[in-house]
């Protein structure tokens, strides 16, 4: 099954209805975008729904204590978020 589209502004498809339906692609989906063999492949993601109370986000802030407790020797935790908060925009701002 294949579908010639066209690219719109920054490089954005539509991947046509029969196309996502074929490939089992949900409207809130999130994709896998690879290129293999010169080929663009893309494949619907499946994310486990967030349980009630599950400890997800305490593990990732238990994974960041050591350095938050290294850093809390010179810097407030104030100082410490504001840092985390200008390397998240600087980050962003490069994939633009």
């Amino acid at each position: 099954m294949k579908r010639v589209v066209r690219q719109l502004r920054h490089g954005q498809i539509t991947i046509p209805k029969d196309l996502r339906k074929a490939a089992g692609i949900e409207p809130d989906d999130l994709l896998s975008v690879d290129v293999v063999g010169g080929k663009v492949q893309i494949e619907p993601v499946r994310v486990s729904p967030k349980e009630e109370g599950s400890p997800w986000l305490r593990d990732l802030y238990d994974h960041f204590t050591p350095y938050r407790e290294w850093l809390g020797e010179n810097y407030t935790e104030e100082e410490i978020n504001e840092m985390i908060d200008d390397a998240v925009r600087e980050v962003r701002s490069r994939k633009r």
